[in-house]
């Protein structure tokens, strides 16, 4: 079972407020995109990891990681989708169809190692691949453009999408280059999606918080400081 990562490091965080792109803000000592990488460096399978910049980054060449021998690093694009594109094209040479594809946020920096051990032990057979995720806890409202209540939507049958999302090389690669409408791929799931493929849920702890705002790096400190004292 061969096992590539991505992670997209190319987006500049304008929701943070901040002129630092908030894989760059520190965390607990280090910086998030960091802390990120300790935990996918920490899963033995994956053979290496495809770090998708932005083309004028000049942070990454100063951290202690551009030595490491498992990663690699891809200029990224405009969107999301096209940087994890950039970086399937990268290792294009390199891989087999049927080899699996990890895609991780690098601004989920308290995601598991046991939980992305957990994603592939369980999609090791899969046809399609899948995803970190879990059920939703809130009650549901779907508004109107005024954002009044029109219903209460049954939560049931939904989830949360996290990240790690894994998924074959050829069929991601195949997903990612017949998007036709950005606004419908907001993860690599909906892109498979697209194609007709029913993407499994594999449940992952809910503390996988994506930071977008100031208060989820608050949120994030916390988090990994509870992590370290179960440890």
């Amino acid at each position: 079972m061969t096992i590539w990562a991505i992670l997209p490091a190319a987006g500049v965080g304008l929701r943070m407020g901040s002129n630092t792109p908030k894989q760059y803000l520190p965390l607990n000592g280090k910086t998030v995109i960091e802390q990120t990488l300790s935990r996918l460096i920490a899963v033995s399978p994956i053979k290496q990891i495809i770090a998708v910049l932005h083309a004028q980054d000049e942070t990454w060449s100063t951290l202690d990681l551009h030595a490491n021998s498992k990663l690699l690093c891809v200029e990224g694009g405009e969107d999301r989708y096209q940087s994890v594109l950039n970086g399937l094209l990268s290792l294009h040479s390199r891989v087999e169809s049927s080899d699996w594809v990890l895609v991780h946020d690098a601004v989920r920096p308290c995601v598991r190692v046991k939980d992305i051990e957990h994603l592939i032990a369980e999609l090791r057979s899969h046809p399609t691949g899948g995803l970190l995720g879990a059920p939703v806890d809130n009650t549901l409202k779907r508004v109107n453009s005024a954002d009044e209540i029109l219903e209460t939507v049954d939560r049931s049958a939904i989830w949360n999408a996290f990240t790690p999302q894994m998924f074959r090389y050829g069929l991601l690669l195949d997903a990612l280059m017949q998007i036709d409408d950005v606004n419908r791929v907001t993860d690599e799931a909906s892109a498979i999606e697209q194609l007709g493929h029913a993407p499994k849920f594999v449940l992952g702890s809910k503390d996988n918080i994506k930071i977008t705002h100031a208060n989820d790096l608050i949120m994030a400190q916390k988090i990994l400081e509870a992590q370290a004292a179960e440890l």
